[in-house]
């Protein structure tokens, strides 16, 4: 995994893809609205409008 933004951890990346896989499933969320979903819960997790791009893209990859 790559260097993400500092105030979230490997832990917190791993936390945050579980979490993900979870959502997306319960919600049935087709694949292109996953981006976005994995943003929103960045926030919600982080309390920051603040996302480091590539970290999106890591929690909503396939």
């Amino acid at each position: 995994m790559s260097q993400f933004d500092s105030s979230v951890s490997a832990f917190d990346c791993d936390i945050l893809r579980s979490a993900f896989i979870k959502i997306v499933i319960q919600k049935n969320i087709p694949e292109d609205k996953w981006r976005a979903e994995a943003e929103l819960l960045i926030r919600e997790y982080t309390d920051s409008d603040d996302i480091e791009p590539g970290l999106a893209e890591w929690i909503a990859r396939k």
